[in-house]
């Protein structure tokens, strides 16, 4: 039966996940920002590592931060002080039916690109189109969901869903999606990197550029949606600027000598020993820590199980009993991190304690994938008294690692049928974790394992990554307060074959599988907290990824004439709502 325009729904101003908006049709602006915040000044940023391309929907070659996000709208805008809700920006008003089979959306008249072309229905067929052929994996995945579109009128169009495969963030995701201009687009390869600055209706432009050490975005002078609300307080900058350095204590000595405006401190080590220095004793920089409400997400030494000597469970158990947490918080970062235990510590997704019965209920046809422990309590990695000997860890290892056909010869770890000994290589991008990885390979060099720890360039590091050419490697994998198709991308079995997604330990598991599907069709909070917390059992006793640590606060140094909203957002600060208080230090 065909679909009745208002049957079952109504245009709204934005849409929620799960619940209800938190804002009405009638907000003026977020809660997050000040509306009356001053405009104008450069923001300058101080970054590690570099690029050599600014094409943002393409693999190849490395894009800098900020193209994405200041230069291209998308038909909906994220509120950060919610778990994930979106509001009207280049379409005016969005419906979708209680099924979410599909979603309707009216392009606000006044929306433009920024060489002053209006953005159609055109164009946002072009942008589905591009990037659900030629776009970045996770585009191509979520935007092959799409089987139908329909035009309601000259600014509306409908996206019809596969019902066969209900998914009901993808409206939200639709929403997302990067608007691209097809005038310009339609005449260059997506798919190849590119330093040609592109046109997009975003609140900046792409000023100057030197390749691989410092960009330059500019206010858009006729951003045409500067005053919605959702815009309201935000951009306050004239110009974005972002260079970039080889390693992160050059760039740190950088902001010492003032040279960039605001540093998000991630060594806990150099936060609580290295911000005694001239411009914080003289009050020309703060730093302070700003609690958030975002989960930790997982940063962990990941194996990649497509290497035969990860593929045995028990092997990549016995490891994780050679990482000690203990010692190395106290020593390295003067006791400063948590230990990470779920992909959604620091939030009420998290799967601590006992499973509850909906939980089981989810779980009970794939028992064999899930660790007892882990339904009896959550998981509980190994710990360690830290003293530094770790003589428990290293006899647990050892006697999985007997019962998984290896032993000990002539100090040599060996497997028993083949004769090859344990050898593999951790691969780094960042200087700072090689500290880390060696407290792993001197502890598993105790049991005859020969562990090298590899540090190499960004641009090498991603190549790499994207074709899963490493054993083992740390990676940081955020979460949200509203996981959703983006898991199957991370921990879904058809990523684990294809170049380019981040499931890069490879996992294929049908009880992981069939919980992000469990979680992509959650009705209502309830069912969708009993999911996240049955991924979270499903995802840790796979040990695929030696969780290492994470704190639940920003840890930010600025310098003074930065000033941000008395509230931080929900998912933590927003720097596009801050602002110079004196614009002439620039």
């Amino acid at each position: 039966m065909a679909l009745t325009k208002h049957a079952v729904a109504e245009p709204r101003h934005g849409v929620a996940m799960h619940g209800e908006l938190a804002l009405p049709s009638n907000f003026k602006h977020f809660d997050t920002v000040n509306p009356d915040a001053p405009k104008g000044g450069e923001l300058a940023l101080g970054e590690h590592g570099g690029f050599d391309s600014i094409n943002p929907f393409t693999v190849r070659g490395i894009a800098p931060h900020g193209i994405r996000e200041w230069v291209f709208e998308s038909l909906l805008k994220r509120n950060p002080d919610e778990p994930f809700s979106l509001y009207a920006s280049v379409a005016q008003s969005v419906e979708t039916d209680s099924a979410r089979n599909w979603v309707s959306f009216k392009l606000d008249s006044r929306a433009h690109f920024s060489d002053g072309a209006p953005i159609t229905i055109d164009d946002v067929l072009f942008s589905l189109e591009i990037l659900r052929e030629k776009g970045r994996p996770n585009h191509r995945y979520y935007y092959k969901k799409v089987i139908r579109t329909e035009r309601l009128g000259g600014d509306e169009i409908r996206f019809h869903f596969d019902p066969r495969e209900a998914d009901r963030e993808m409206p939200l995701i639709l929403g997302l999606m990067p608007i691209l201009s097809k005038s310009w687009y339609a005449s260059r390869d997506i798919t190849a990197p590119s330093l040609e600055p592109p046109v997009g209706s975003g609140p900046y432009k792409i000023g100057t550029i030197d390749a691989g050490r410092s960009i330059t975005y500019v206010r858009d002078p006729n951003y045409w949606a500067a005053s919605l609300p959702v815009n309201r307080g935000l951009y306050n900058f004239d110009r974005l600027r972002i260079d970039f350095y080889r390693d992160e204590n050059t760039a740190f000595e950088a902001l010492k000598a003032g040279q960039f405006d605001f540093w998000e401190e991630k060594d806990a080590a150099r936060w609580a020993t290295g911000y005694d220095f001239a411009a914080v004793r003289d009050g020309k920089i703060v730093h302070e820590a700003l609690p958030h409400g975002r989960p930790s997400g997982l940063l962990g030494m990941a194996f990649n199980t497509r290497r035969v000597f990860f593929q045995d469970i028990r092997v990549r158990r016995a490891l994780s009993y050679l990482f000690d947490f203990e010692w190395i918080n106290r020593n390295f970062f003067h006791g400063a991190y948590r230990r990470t235990t779920s992909l959604f510590d620091n939030s009420s997704l998290a799967a601590h304690g006992p499973a509850s019965a909906a939980e089981q209920q989810l779980l009970a046809p794939f028992a064999g994938e899930i660790a007892p422990d882990v339904m009896t309590h959550g998981y509980a990695p190994p710990a360690s008294d830290g003293s530094g000997g770790n003589r428990a860890g290293q006899r647990q290892a050892l006697a999985l690692l007997n019962k998984a056909g290896w032993e000990i010869r002539e100090g040599r770890l060996l497997n028993i049928q083949s004769g090859a000994p344990l050898v593999f290589e951790i691969l780094l991008v960042r200087p700072e974790e090689e500290k880390i990885a060696l407290v792993l390979a001197n502890a598993a060099k105790r049991l005859g394992i020969k562990i090298s720890v590899r540090t190499v360039d960004s641009s090498q590091y991603e190549e790499r990554l994207r074709t899963y050419d490493f054993d083992m490697m740390i990676y940081q994998w955020d979460a949200s307060l509203s996981p959703g198709n983006e898991q199957k991308y991370y921990w879904g079995s058809d990523a684990a074959g294809q170049p380019g997604t981040r499931n890069y330990p490879g996992i294929k598991s049908p009880a992981i599988d069939a919980m992000i599907g469990y979680l992509l069709n959650a009705g209502n909070a309830a069912q969708f907290t009993t999911a996240a917390r049955a991924l979270d059992r499903a995802l840790m006793s796979g040990n695929y990824v030696i969780p290492m640590y994470h704190q639940p606060e920003d840890r930010l140094a600025r310098k003074s004439s930065l000033q941000r909203p008395q509230k931080t957002p929900l998912y933590g600060y927003d720097l596009m709502s801050w602002w110079k208080a004196d614009r002439n230090q620039d």
